[in-house]
Formats: C-alpha cells, sequence, structure tokens
C-alpha cells in the first residue's frame, strides 16, 4: 500500500465500482461520545477565533504592536491557536507551493516511491496514514515531510519544486521569528528570549505536505485523528476546502480561515517551555466527497538533540516544573512512532 491518491483514483474513474472504501479506512472514532459535539457551520463561523495583525505585530508604532502582544498571549493562552493576516508572504508564493504540491503528486509512482523507505528522521519521506506498521485503521491521508532546516532536504522532482518550497520555508521561518519575538515580550521576558531558549537560529523545521483525496464516504474516513503538534509553533496554508477541525471545550469547531491568511497552532514543545501557560491544541483533519484537499505545514522547533525542559525563568515556588527534560528528537520519536492520540506524548513526560 503506498498512496489513497491510487485508490481514490481508481474508484472514481471506473463507473463499475461502487463508491465506498475499504474497510481497513473506516475510522470507528468519528462519531465517539468523548468528541462530544460539532459545531454547524453556521455555528463554526459565528465563533469568535483569536486574529493576529502581523503587520501590528511587526509596527514601529507602540500601541499598535503593545496591541497585538497582548492578543497573541491571549491566544496561546486562551486557545494554542490563531489565524494570522497581513503576514506579508506574497499570496503568489502561497498560491505556488501549493500548485507545486499538487504537482509532486501528479508524478507517476516510481518518482515518489524513492522517497517511501527510510525511518522517521529520513530528511525527506512520501507516504500515506500515519505510522502503517501499528495503526488498526489508516488514514485517508498522503503525505510528503522534508527537513528544510538547519539543512535543506526535497525531492528534485517536478522542475522547479525544491526552489519553490525553499523560498517559502524561508518567509515562514521569518514569519515564525517575529512570532517568537512576540510571544517572548508576552511571557514577560526580553524580545529574544524564544530565541535563545530553543537555539532558534539552529532549530529544526519540517515542511509537510498533507494530501487529502476526494473520499466517497468522508463520513466514516478520517484524515488525521486528534492531536496536538510536537514542536513549538505550526504555520498551515490550505487550498480552498476546509476540513481543519479544533477541539475546544469538549466541541469541534470547524475553521472557515479568512482569504489570505495562516492558521497557527502551538505546539507540546512551547507547552513544555512554558511550563503549560502556553498550552498546545488538539485538532483534527476530516476529508470531503467533493475534491482533493491539500495543507502545507511548516513545523518549527529546536534542534533536534537539544533537552527541552521548563523554562527556568517560568518557574516559581508556586509553580513547579510540570514536565520531565525530554531530548527532542526523542520526543518527537515517541510521537512519530506511534498512532497519533490526543495528547498521550505530553502526558507520558508529564509530572
Amino acid at each position: 500500500m503506498f498512496s489513497v491518491k491510487k485508490i481514490a483514483e481508481s474508484s472514481s474513474n471506473n463507473s463499475s465500482v461502487v463508491e465506498c472504501i475499504p474497510p481497513e479506512y473506516v475510522y470507528q472514532n468519528n462519531n465517539s461520545n468523548e468528541d462530544s459535539v460539532i459545531l454547524d457551520d453556521e455555528e463554526a463561523q459565528n465563533t469568535t477565533i483569536p486574529t493576529i495583525d502581523f503587520s501590528q505585530l511587526i509596527s514601529s508604532n507602540p500601541a499598535d504592536r503593545s496591541k497585538a502582544i497582548q492578543e497573541l498571549g491571549t491566544a496561546c493562552t486562551d486557545w494554542g491557536f490563531f489565524m494570522l493576516i497581513n503576514h506579508g508572504v506574497p499570496e503568489s508564493l502561497r498560491e505556488e507551493v501549493l500548485r507545486a504540491s499538487q504537482r509532486f503528486y501528479d508524478l507517476p509512482d516510481e518518482d515518489r516511491k524513492q522517497y517511501q523507505a527510510g525511518d522517521i528522521f529520513s530528511p525527506i519521506k512520501c507516504g500515506t496514514s500515519f505510522n502503517v506498521n501499528v495503526e488498526k485503521t489508516f488514514l485517508w491521508r498522503d503525505y510528503l515531510k522534508c527537513h528544510v532546516h538547519p539543512h535543506f532536504h526535497a525531492p528534485s522532482n517536478p522542475h522547479g519544486f525544491s526552489e519553490t518550497i525553499e523560498a517559502y520555508c524561508k518567509k515562514s521561518r521569518e514569519v515564525i521569528g517575529e512570532l517568537l519575538k512576540g510571544i517572548s515580550i508576552s511571557l514577560g521576558q526580553e524580545e529574544k528570549y524564544m530565541h535563545k531558549v530553543m537555539n532558534y537560529e539552529s532549530g529544526f523545521q519540517m515542511f509537510v505536505v498533507n494530501y487529502y483525496p476526494r473520499c466517497p464516504m468522508p463520513e466514516q474516513a478520517m484524515g488525521l485523528p486528534p492531536h496536538s503538534d510536537h514542536g513549538v509553533l505550526t504555520l498551515l496554508l490550505q487550498n480552498e476546502l476546509e476540513g481543519l477541525q479544533l477541539l475546544r471545550n469538549d466541541t469541534w469547531i470547524s475553521i472557515h480561515p479568512l482569504p489570505n491568511s495562516f492558521v497557527v497552532n502551538t505546539g507540546d514543545q512551547m507547552e513544555i517551555f512554558t511550563n503549560g501557560k502556553y498550552k498546545s491544541n488538539i485538532h483534527r483533519a476530516v476529508v470531503n466527497k467533493n475534491a482533493t484537499r491539500i495543507t502545507i505545514g511548516t513545523a518549527h522547533g529546536p534542534p533536534l538533540d537539544d533537552v527541552v525542559a521548563p523554562a527556568t525563568e517560568l518557574i516559581r515556588e508556586d509553580n513547579p516544573p510540570a514536565y520531565r527534560a525530554i531530548k527532542y528528537k526523542d520526543y518527537m520519536s515517541l510521537q512519530q512512532s506511534n498512532e497519533l492520540n490526543k495528547k498521550t506524548c505530553l502526558d507520558y513526560i508529564r509530572i
């Protein structure tokens, strides 16, 4: 098994085939009681999602910047999630990285299969589901993962793909760098505090393409199950199709991104660094029966060999360390070697 895309195309191209999904893709927990309620589209659109104006965050106007930093701190405390507008990443570059990702999945299987082998730390890895070696149910998702910092890796095909994602990842790092400055100040620290404590200049960055083909039975399948991200911050770009849902107060909220915006998730390393002040969020990806959904995630964290622990400056007598120290690489291995299941990896190191 290599590609959900191939399963989806064989179904849609063969009129004699009843449109259904193989039994191993039927996700049993879609409507489980523990997931509680799902807001309908009207309720979700009326839910006020935190929105950070990046132009205010980097403004030379002290009042504008102070306002944006306060809003950023509130979003990280209360939601672990926000939309980012006026971020300065050219719309043409955003569109091109989505087109380039589609071209990668339009390549013949042979061109993509060369990246199928390897362990979780292979610099370029292409696959399906999340971890087919341990999963009882497969996910309706293909992926490409590339390590892009501190050393850049990307497939050489299709033509121009590597150059496009390198340009995009550079802009992504610039945006995340400014967000970390704002977060540092919101924590009562100096501007470059997070850069220093997570060794950001040498930090790890991963570029991830999530490819969710049209699904004939979307109510029975799952793109990605409930989980939190392993890094510090994740910057998410998606095509025009929605599918991201956020768990808040035992309620699943469908996210309707603003035009030309990014979605930003705080990850588990952020929760560890801040000793639980800024919490990672639980989210999932659902699929649809109409068209392929593509998302581009850039995950940012400390160097893989750095040990992550609650920051000394944020520990007090009434706020003792809540997490055991762990090497970032070991934390990633813990998550990537198992099935995704909410925040079980973070619970593993919780004191």
